[in-house]
């Protein structure tokens, strides 16, 4: 009996964090946002590591609008092991008014995580993004590299928000 009531306990935190869309309590999520500004492929220049992303390079994000209404989502990358391609197709929808920048996004069926833009270039050049929780963080960019003092400027900002930024895994884009 001891192994089932673990087994739920364990089963109820995975679900919690697999369907918790808001940001972390003392994350500032960007406003005045504009989707159909953001829409497009960006470049992944760092993570927090998942094992949904763990190994892969080159790793884009493209968003463009559904029929529905809300944001289709693929994310792609190369998976150094197996010498492939990997592609995740996803569908995002606004938790609030779309001038905010919180969205909950899902690539498996009924689950929703949250994707929060927390800091976003005046031109829409660069973004750093966070999840529902500190675990999660990435910095985009529109070009395959930022400048130095970009990458300051968002690293400033995650570990003011007390993200671990020591943690993140700097992506090859070649």
């Amino acid at each position: 009996m001891k192994i089932w009531s673990k087994l739920s306990v364990l089963a109820t935190a995975v679900m919690s964090v697999a369907c918790s869309v808001t940001p972390p309590a003392d994350v500032k999520v960007v406003n005045n946002f504009e989707l159909t500004r953001y829409l497009g492929t960006w470049y992944e220049i760092a993570r927090l590591d998942h094992s949904f992303e763990s190994g892969l390079e080159q790793v884009t994000a493209n968003y463009s609008l559904r029929d529905d209404g809300g944001v289709k989502v693929i994310n792609r990358g190369y998976n150094i092991k197996k010498q492939k391609w990997q592609q995740s197709e996803g569908k995002g929808y606004f938790t609030g008014p779309t001038s905010r920048a919180a969205l909950k996004v899902s690539f498996f069926g009924p689950f929703y995580g949250g994707y929060n833009v927390i800091e976003l270039d005046k031109d829409y050049q660069y973004a750093l993004v966070c999840g529902p929780n500190k675990s999660y963080l990435w910095i985009l960019s529109r070009t395959p590299r930022l400048s130095d003092e970009v990458r300051e400027k968002l690293l400033n900002t995650a570990q003011e928000y007390g993200f671990d930024t020591h943690q993140l895994v700097w992506v090859n884009q070649l």
